[in-house]
């Protein structure tokens, strides 16, 4: 779990399809995340979300993919 001021916008790149799921803090605003899912339908997004909301202890709703939902490259806004 990481503590953080609210809101805040986090860099992800996502790697789906891995064989194990992680998040690796690269730096304050970037964060690298494995995901064992396939990204189709959707699927690899709503994980990320699931993860996401895990690794920093706020609920699902706190989290937005703003930018990239359909690229690996992506931008998060978590809202207070």
């Amino acid at each position: 779990m990481v503590s953080i001021n609210y809101p805040h916008i986090i860099n992800v790149k996502v790697i789906s399809n891995a064989k194990k799921e992680e998040i690796i803090l690269e730096d304050n605003s970037h964060l690298k995340v494995k995901l064992s899912i396939v990204p189709e339908k959707g699927k690899a997004n709503k994980r990320l979300i699931e993860l996401l909301s895990e690794y920093f202890n706020v609920s699902k709703s706190r989290l937005r993919i703003v930018s990239g939902e359909f690229n690996k490259n992506k931008i998060i806004s978590i809202d207070s």
